[in-house]
């Protein structure tokens, strides 16, 4: 405890206190700030080392480009506008039959019925249309009833109309596509995308997120995602 009338490093009170051993003047840094900062800087490039790898593996794969190579899925006259056909396509490559899934593919029909006055784009016979069977709600399997007209998700109770469209149950939005093309009389199955619930295109999201509107921003997509058709 410092006597009466000292301060804490025993100089009186009032008085200058007396320099640090091998001050000199002008001296910016003392050893002690020395140190404390060499050490600060070790240990902040040893965090970084650590984290940033860490942040890196997380982070990287949002921003690996997705490749969906065109696959031809069958001539052109396999499909025709009034059902689907189920076709097996690879979704991820170089890991076998893990990687396949089913895809329903028809022919575009121009019936005017089908747009339901202008709710939904107008189809031409020379398109082709290709819904993914990941079901918009957790991404189980669904599968289109052909007596029903509809596509049945048997998980959870999803149902999708003729067009995709969601009509009943806890699906957030409609029912995923595929881009198609025609090459040399075959359909050509490519890379998948959203749409929102007037099936206007939008880029590709995972099961359980809402597109359009505000939705955009809520859930925006991958930068990796491409953009659709």
């Amino acid at each position: 405890m410092a006597e009466e009338g000292n301060d804490k490093q025993g100089a009186p009170k009032g008085l200058p206190r007396p320099d640090p051993p091998g001050y000199f003047e002008g001296e910016s840094m003392t050893r002690r700030t020395a140190f404390t900062i060499s050490v600060q800087a070790i240990g902040g490039l040893a965090g970084a080392a650590i984290v940033l790898p860490a942040i890196g593996f997380a982070a990287a794969p949002l921003f690996e480009e997705e490749k969906a190579p065109w696959q031809a899925v069958g001539a052109t006259t396999d499909f025709t506008p009034d059902t689907y056909r189920p076709v097996v396509i690879t979704a991820v490559e170089n890991i076998g039959e893990t990687g396949k899934t089913t895809a329903f593919v028809r022919q575009g029909n121009p019936d005017p019925a089908l747009t339901q006055d202008g709710k939904y784009p107008a189809e031409t016979s020379d398109e082709y249309i290709a819904i993914s069977t990941r079901c918009a709600h957790l991404g189980c399997p669904v599968n289109f009833v052909q007596a029903a007209g509809n596509f049945i998700c048997p998980c959870h109770g999803g149902v999708y109309g003729f067009l995709g469209e969601r009509i009943g149950g806890p699906p957030v939005r409609p029912l995923d596509r595929f881009q198609t093309r025609v090459t040399n009389g075959q359909v050509e199955i490519g890379p998948r995308y959203s749409v929102t619930n007037s099936l206007d295109p939008v880029r590709a999201r995972d099961p359980g997120e809402f597109t359009g509107g505000v939705w955009e921003y809520l859930y925006p997509p991958r930068p990796s995602v491409p953009p659709p058709p």
